[in-house]
C-alpha cells in the first residue's frame, strides 16, 4: 500500500461521531447551536465553583466559549491526538495566539523561511515591537545548523510542514529534539497534514489548525484551533486566549462541526485526485517541477514518506523560465473549472499564481527551491480529475500562446 493510501481507514466512522454529546437525549443527529453571552447562576457559590473550572471550558461567559465550541474542541483534539483544544477566530489567530502565549520581551523565536506570509508579518511587526527577535531558518536545515541558531533566549521553534507555497516537508522529529534540548517549545502549523500527520507522536508541543480549510470544507466559515497534549501548556494557551479575547463564535463552530462529518471522504477523494493531476503535470513540457510532498524529488519527500499516512490536495507547480509570470496569469484567467482564489481546503478547485514567493525564499535561504520560472499553487477539489486535467490542458495552451 502506498503511503498516500494508508490514512483513510476508519476516519469517516470516527468523524461521524466526534463532537456529539454523549448524554444527548434522543433527537436530531446534529447538536443544536448554542448562542449566548450572559450565563445565569442561582447564587455566588455556584458562580465561584464554575469560575474555578476555567481551564475545563466550563460555561462562565459567552466570550470564553460554550457548548458548541466545546464539542468542536473535543473533536479536533481527538483528530490531532491531543488532550485539549482552544478554538479561535481564524487560522492566523491560531498561529499568533500561542506565539503571544509562549514568547516574552527579550525572547527569541525561530521561524522557517517558508512560513505563511501573515505569520511572518506578525513576527516582523507586532512581535518586534514587543521586544521579541525572530530568526528565519531554512526549512530543510540540518541538525547541527539548527543547534547553532538556538540561543539561551530561544523560547519557540516554529514549523510549517509542508510550507504553504514551497511545500518543503520538515524533519519534525529532529526539530522537536533540538527544541527540547534547549528548553524551547515546538509549534507546528499542521493545517496541510490534518489527520495524516499526528503531531504529538513526533514531539510537537503545540499543533495549529486553520479549521477554515479541510474541517469546514465549504468555504463558508473562518475559524482556527490550537491543540496541546501537556496540561501545563494548556494552562498557558487557555490563559492567553481568554486574556486577549480569542474565541470562535458558536455559529462558526457549528458550521465547522457540520463540515467535519464529511472531511474523511472529501480528503480521500481530493488527495487521490490531486496526485492524478500532479503526476499528469509532471509529464508536461511546460513544467519544470511539481512540488507535491508525496512525489519523489519534492523537497523533504523522505520525511513525508517516513512520517505521514497520506497526502493533502494542495501543491505547487513551477514552470520553465521561458514562460512569464503574466502568461501564468493569463492561463489562470482562462481556466473554467479551477477558480482564482487564495484559500484552500474546500470542495472547490482553486489556482493561485505564486511567482516570486518561492524565488524570494530561494534568494534568502533555499537555493535548491525554484529555478527562476513562474509558479502556480493548485488546490484540487471534488471535481473529477479528468475535468481538472482538461481544464489545465486548455490553460497550458493559453500559457504557450501568451509566451510565444
Amino acid at each position: 500500500m502506498m503511503p498516500e493510501d494508508r490514512g483513510w481507514s476508519g476516519l469517516s466512522a470516527k468523524l461521524v461521531r466526534l463532537g456529539r454529546p454523549a448524554d444527548a437525549e434522543p433527537g436530531f443527529v446534529n447538536p443544536p447551536v448554542a448562542r449566548g453571552s450572559t450565563v445565569l447562576y442561582e447564587n455566588m457559590d455556584a458562580m465561584r465553583a464554575r469560575s474555578a473550572q476555567r481551564y475545563e471550558h466550563a460555561l462562565i461567559y459567552g466570550a470564553m466559549g460554550g457548548p458548541t465550541q466545546s464539542l468542536l474542541e473535543e473533536a479536533i483534539a481527538a483528530i490531532e491526538g491531543g488532550r485539549h483544544t482552544q478554538v479561535v477566530s481564524s487560522g492566523l489567530a491560531a498561529c499568533t495566539t500561542p506565539l503571544l502565549a509562549f514568547l516574552g520581551a527579550g525572547g527569541h523565536c525561530l521561524m522557517p523561511d517558508s512560513v505563511y506570509g501573515p505569520t511572518r508579518r506578525f513576527c516582523d511587526t507586532l512581535l518586534r515591537r514587543l521586544g521579541v527577535e525572530t530568526t528565519y531558518y531554512d526549512p530543510l536545515i540540518e541538525r547541527s545548523d539548527l543547534r547553532a541558531l538556538m540561543r539561551p533566549t530561544t523560547q519557540v521553534l516554529f514549523a510549517e510542514s509542508p510550507g504553504s507555497h514551497s511545500f518543503e516537508v520538515q524533519d519534525v522529529r529532529m526539530l522537536a529534539q533540538v527544541a527540547h534540548e534547549h528548553g524551547a517549545k515546538l509549534m507546528l502549523d499542521n493545517t496541510w497534514g490534518i489527520h495524516v500527520f499526528q503531531p504529538f507522536e513526533h514531539g510537537v508541543d503545540v499543533s495549529i489548525q486553520a479549521l477554515t480549510k479541510y474541517p469546514s470544507g465549504h468555504a463558508d466559515s473562518v475559524v482556527g484551533a490550537i491543540t496541546v497534549v501537556d496540561q501545563a501548556d494548556w494552562v498557558v494557551v487557555r490563559d492567553a486566549a481568554v486574556q486577549i479575547g480569542q474565541y470562535a463564535s458558536p455559529d462558526e463552530c457549528w458550521l465547522t462541526l457540520r463540515g467535519l462529518r464529511t472531511m474523511g471522504v472529501r480528503l480521500e477523494r481530493q488527495s487521490r485526485s490531486a496526485l492524478v493531476v500532479a503526476r499528469w503535470l509532471q509529464e508536461r513540457a511546460e513544467v519544470a517541477r511539481v512540488l507535491h510532498p508525496a512525489l519523489p524529488g519534492s523537497p523533504g519527500h523522505a520525511f513525508w514518506a517516513r512520517d505521514f499516512n497520506g497526502a493533502s490536495s494542495l501543491f505547487g507547480v513551477e514552470f520553465k523560465p521561458k514562460f512569464s509570470a503574466s502568461a501564468v496569469e493569463d492561463m489562470v484567467a482562462a481556466l473554467a473549472v479551477f477558480s482564482l482564489g487564495a484559500s484552500w481546503g474546500g470542495y472547490e478547485s482553486l489556482a493561485l499564481p505564486t511567482t516570486g514567493i518561492i524565488s524570494r525564499a530561494a534568494s534568502r535561504r533555499q537555493p535548491d527551491i525554484g529555478d527562476g520560472g513562474p509558479a502556480l499553487r493548485l488546490h484540487v477539489g471534488l471535481e473529477s480529475p479528468e475535468d481538472l486535467i482538461a481544464d489545465l490542458d486548455g490553460g497550458l495552451a493559453v500559457l504557450r500562446a501568451a509566451s510565444a
